[in-house]
């Protein structure tokens, strides 16, 4: 089990969660892996977000074994496409519509369902210019896809809206996650000291010369957010699980973040 650890906010933790799931034998399991239509345990970090607020949860789609990935962020996406769609169809108790971000590598933020759309190359729709989602409705699905970028999950405890961002070097720079925090804010009047934030498996020193894991911890703390969870985990140091696309020279998938809140019954 790793260690918590603070970072230099006086008073602020910043808790380490494991990454792997016990298995009732008490052995450690892959944490989350889509066999064709199913998606099996999903890892331990995210139960970080469970007990926020009520309905509120988070998915996380690991790399895939036996699919096969060639080319680039295009070709790779239309591969992924029928496997990533059946892990959002297991994720919802019943059908419910999913968001994703174009992902541009900026710090742009998009409330949804208001948001406009555009075609993406894999042929389903993305908010166009944008790399975060915020939502407080029930049902919105929010998807966000990485491979060595992190994602980072918000939920706010008290009204119960979520959020999901794509922030990498160029994104943790732009502050996407205080820009994510703002428009909660402004639009459902989230205050950070009730946001719940996890941060994703992603690429981290020795393997990357930035680390924007450690700057996205510091961003939280100077923002002020209430609780803040990471991973842990280091994508470029285990490609069986992980897409990297550092280590795989940009010939690689991409792992799927996904979260909602889901509708009443």
């Amino acid at each position: 089990m790793l260690a918590g650890w603070s970072c230099c906010t006086k008073l602020y933790h910043v808790t380490i969660l494991p990454h792997y799931k016990l298995s009732q034998s008490g052995l450690a399991q892959p944490a989350c892996h889509l066999y064709a239509t199913c998606v099996t345990d999903q890892p331990r970090f995210l139960d970080a977000l469970q007990g926020c607020y009520p309905g509120v949860r988070g998915g996380w789609v690991e790399r895939l074994p036996g699919v096969p990935i060639s080319g680039g962020r295009d070709e790779a996406m239309r591969t992924l496409r029928p496997y990533h769609e059946a892990a959002v169809a297991a994720f919802g108790s019943h059908p419910q519509p999913w968001w994703r971000a174009e992902q541009v590598h900026g710090s742009a933020v998009a409330c949804v369902p208001d948001a406009a759309q555009i075609l993406a190359p894999d042929g389903l729709p993305v908010v166009p210019g944008v790399d975060g989602l915020i939502t407080n409705q029930p049902g919105q699905v929010l998807a966000i896809y990485v491979a060595d970028c992190a994602a980072i999950w918000l939920a706010d405890r008290v009204s119960g809206a979520i959020g999901l961002l794509h922030s990498g070097k160029q994104g943790t720079a732009g502050g996407i996650l205080e820009n994510a925090l703002a428009l909660m804010a402004q639009t459902f009047g989230t205050r950070p000291g009730d946001v719940t934030a996890l941060l994703s498996p992603c690429i981290r020193p020795p393997d990357y010369e930035v680390d924007f894991a450690a700057q996205i911890a510091r961003q939280a703390a100077r923002a002020g957010v209430g609780e803040y969870y990471d991973s842990g985990a280091n994508t470029a140091a285990d490609i069986s699980r992980f897409y990297s696309y550092r280590i795989e020279k940009g010939q690689t998938g991409r792992m799927l973040a996904l979260a909602v809140r889901d509708c009443s019954p």
